[in-house]
């Protein structure tokens, strides 16, 4: 059959126009007006910024039907869903509308459930229980007490319950409310969207840090040992490479995997990362690229405590050995280049954590004498005995770390049974608590220029004795000169997302690693 011209110019514009409603962006598989409103929306996706910009209409998100433009995706089970927002220009109807969305489908009276922040800051948890019913005010939303725009914006799925949580630049995230969603399926339609509560003007935003990260029950464990006693479902999720600027919590995925790899170090030309994966370090350039494994020798139990002498000629590394106390882990060091390892500590358990600046000794946590409790010592890269820095007999300390002047060793310590970061001399002496708040901090990493302190910090109902994976954890900063920790990061992660120091020389950025099932781009 012949077809016109008329007709294939008709049929290929309906084709195009479906196209470009449909269209993936980003991480997310479809992008369309939702409602059709008169001026249609549009999104891009920025691959070198990792920022989706977001262009809408819509008379609202409310009532019985809905205006709006969504990019989304299908998801099954629990998540959490985490972005920075930011509306384009300070003019514009104080009820537009940005944030997350949870949706039975891209009908425009569709069940949903909304994180949103509005044009004037009014911040609110809304829903429609069912397709096509009203949505009420007040009895379908939750409004929040503070009015401000709020940057970051996280909505969690839990069973049937839905968590809304937002958070300003260097806070951490405040719990705007819960609401029960029990005629929502297993899998729904999770994105981000806008709406410009006016029907003939079109309404821009910035959105970037976006994740989607697949939750786990509270008693999942990556460890194989403990997998073995849990639901053969409970697989590794796998992880995130991240690299993220200290000063404006911008971030960027550098690499995802299904399988687990942990804590990345920085290379002291800049331009690489080193990490640990089943056993081995491998190396990767910080824009991503096919990471290149490392010559360890004959040791290859690698587990995550690794890290570059101060002078960039040494790597030490701590590996196990089978049927030795603590699993066998055992601290060496060998050339930045690789080679055959030396051994340190003949003792087991001992982990690595930190080079003196001197590139003679480094400090260690480990157990002694039969006992149970992790201590810290100093041990000479030459060999000799090793130095006991604490005797503590309850408690655990972890996490030691030289600052560049080689004046303090920082830690982290739990006395007072929350863990704390602290810092001692050299010596052992003049022990001092630096962070006094309910979260467990942990790790803390100085920047090269000696001004800084990353941490990372758990939630209050982890043992703070442990340091367990696939958390709801935060990134913070505080000034080494003192001063209160402001969060720079909220992510889904803890054992092996920042164990060892992963500052970039310029003291601008670090890289750590976050938990989650893998998403394509």
């Amino acid at each position: 059959m012949k077809i016109s011209p008329f007709l294939f110019s008709l049929l290929l514009f309906f084709y195009s126009f479906l196209n470009a409603q449909t269209k993936s962006v980003g991480i997310f598989e479809n992008s369309m007006d939702i409602g059709n409103p008169k001026k249609a929306g549009d999104a891009s996706y920025d691959d070198a910024t990792q920022t989706y910009t977001l262009k809408g209409s819509g008379y609202n998100i409310w009532f019985n039907r809905d205006e709006f433009r969504y990019v989304y995706k299908k998801i099954n089970g629990d998540f959490i869903l985490t972005a920075d927002f930011k509306f384009e220009g300070d003019t514009g109807n104080g009820h537009r509308k940005i944030g997350w969305m949870i949706r039975e489908s891209t009908d425009d009276a569709a069940a949903s459930i909304n994180a949103v922040v509005h044009g004037d800051g009014l911040t609110v948890l809304q829903w429609r229980v069912l397709k096509g019913a009203y949505m009420r005010d007040p009895e379908d939303e939750i409004f929040f007490a503070k009015k401000t725009v709020f940057q970051t914006v996280q909505l969690e799925r839990s069973g049937k319950k839905i968590i809304m949580r937002v958070a300003n630049w260097g806070e951490p995230l405040q719990e705007v409310g819960i609401q029960e969603m029990p005629y929502l399926g297993d899998s729904v339609l999770v994105g981000l969207f806008i709406s410009s509560h006016e029907s003939t003007k079109i309404e821009d935003a910035k959105v970037w840090n976006v994740r989607i990260d697949k939750s786990v029950p509270n008693d999942y464990s990556p460890n194989p040992q403990i997998q073995k006693t849990l639901s053969p479902t409970q697989g590794v999720l796998g992880c995130r490479l991240e690299t993220m600027n200290v000063f404006d919590g911008k971030r960027k995925v550098i690499r995802e995997s299904t399988g687990k790899f942990e804590a990345p170090n920085w290379m002291p030309d800049g331009k690489n990362l080193l990490f640990n994966e089943a056993g081995s370090l491998y190396t990767i350039p910080v824009e991503g690229g096919t990471p290149q494994k490392v010559n360890t020798g004959s040791v290859n139990r690698c587990n995550n405590d690794h890290g570059i002498s101060f002078n960039g000629k040494m790597l030490a590394i701590s590996s196990s050995r089978e049927g030795l106390p603590g699993g066998g882990s055992t601290v060496y060091v060998l050339p930045l280049i690789g080679g055959e390892p030396k051994l340190l500590t003949e003792n087991t358990p001992s982990y690595w954590h930190g080079w003196n600046p001197n590139n003679k000794e480094v400090a260690i946590v480990a157990q002694r004498n039969g006992s149970k409790i992790y201590n810290i010592y100093k041990v000479a890269v030459d060999g000799g005995k090793e130095t006991a820095l604490t005797s503590n007999t309850s408690g655990h300390v972890d996490g030691p770390e030289y600052s560049p002047d080689g004046k303090y060793i920082y830690y982290n310590a739990n006395p007072t049974e929350t863990m704390q970061i602290w810092r001692m001399k050299p010596d052992g002496s003049g022990r001092e608590q630096l962070t006094f708040d309910e979260y467990h901090n942990w790790f803390p990493h100085i920047s090269p220029d000696g001004k800084w302190i990353a941490f990372i910090s758990f939630p209050t109902d982890i043992d703070p004795n442990s340091h367990p994976s696939y958390k709801r954890v935060m990134l913070r900063l505080m000034p080494t000169s003192g001063g209160a920790p402001r969060v720079i990061a909220y992510l889904y992660g803890g054992q092996g997302t920042i164990n060892v120091n992963s500052w970039s020389p310029d003291s601008k950025s670090i890289a750590f690693v976050s938990n989650s099932e893998k998403f394509e781009k």
